[in-house]
């Protein structure tokens, strides 16, 4: 299995007529473009009001890695969890959570998913299995471990996905977590979006070997690279993770070659790299572009359908922003609770 399906994402450049993959109906690819498009005008929104000083503290956007958590979403069925790091908007809003709540804790508002207290790196949500957004770079791959441990534990069907970046592949608890999963055979799909940099640092110069999704093989944990800016591969790759882990046989690695157009953080001007870079992913691979292209000239959606995809996503972000901005402040008294003594 490691050695099957091997994609490049550079090598897989997108070709000049898009084509659509047979086994996504016209819905799939519907559903599709709102849901990637949704992340799209809510991380640009959430930029904005980062811009004027109603989001406070660290802000990471997801702009152009939509694909890799709507694709997943698609394969993953009722119970299954997602725990990620501090990239986290774009999965909160995959998984189902309201985009009022989500941009109310961005704004430290008491109607947020963690009552203002969390912000944008440390929001939850129980009902709909998301286990946060965490900031210390690595640690949701230990705490993801330990969901799949639960799982096994209570004899459920659940399998967690645990999210980490191409930086955090390189922190100590990552192999020492794939060494417990991998011992105990323990239903975790492990998510490597390698977006190439680690903040300001490419993974070139950052990994002896860049194939990610060969880390476990000295735990014998199965990898393959996907082409995360393909929302039909990722699904199609995650439906095969799920399964292995769902039948009891212990973890899988993925690693979904993505591309973040944005800096590292909204305070990060992105020097180290080049316009032309960019713009080659913005112009030839967007994900959303992708699906809207085929939408258009494979299934001969009007265009006028997609216009009011876009204005009713357009219209359900502003209503989140206007929301977020006329909610009250947590009371001070919010600081005692949820305390653990």
């Amino acid at each position: 299995m490691q050695a099957e399906a091997k994609v490049s994402a550079d090598s897989k450049a997108a070709a000049a007529a898009p084509s659509a993959d047979k086994s996504f109906s016209v819905d799939d690819y519907r559903r599709a473009y709102e849901e990637m498009l949704l992340i799209r005008r809510f991380e640009e929104k959430a930029g904005q009001l980062y811009g004027m000083g109603l989001i406070g503290g660290f802000c990471h956007l997801y702009i152009g890695q939509e694909a890799v958590v709507i694709g997943a979403q698609m394969a993953m069925q009722e119970g299954d969890q997602v725990i990620t790091g501090y990239r986290d908007h774009g999965h909160m809003l995959a998984t189902g959570m309201d985009p009022k709540g989500v941009m109310a804790e961005l704004t430290g508002r008491a109607s947020g998913y963690s009552r203002g207290k969390g912000g944008s790196m440390h929001m939850f949500s129980v009902e709909k299995n998301f286990f946060g957004g965490h900031g210390i770079v690595g640690a949701q791959v230990s705490l993801g471990t330990g969901i799949g441990f639960a799982n096994k534990y209570r004899g459920n069907d659940a399998v967690c996905l645990a999210y980490f970046g191409d930086g955090a592949s390189n922190q100590g608890q990552v192999s020492e977590s794939f060494n417990m999963a991998k011992l105990w055979s323990l239903p975790v799909v492990y998510m490597i979006e390698n977006n190439k940099y680690g903040m300001g640092t490419s993974v070139e110069r950052a990994s002896s070997t860049t194939d990610l999704s060969h880390r476990g093989a000295s735990f014998n944990i199965p990898g393959e690279q996907v082409d995360g800016m393909s929302v039909e591969a990722v699904r199609d790759a995650v439906s095969r993770a799920l399964a292995h882990a769902r039948n009891g046989d212990g973890p899988y690695i993925l690693e979904l070659l993505t591309y973040r157009y944005r800096g590292h953080s909204m305070s990060d001007p992105a020097k180290y790299r080049t316009r032309d870079e960019v713009n080659e992913y913005r112009q030839k691979r967007d994900p959303i572009e992708h699906v809207r292209e085929i939408l258009l000239k494979e299934h001969k959606v009007p265009e006028d359908d997609i216009k009011a995809i876009d204005k009713r996503v357009r219209e359900e972000v502003n209503t989140a922003a206007e929301f977020a901005q006329s909610e009250p402040e947590p009371d001070p008294s919010e600081l005692w609770t949820d305390i653990v003594r």
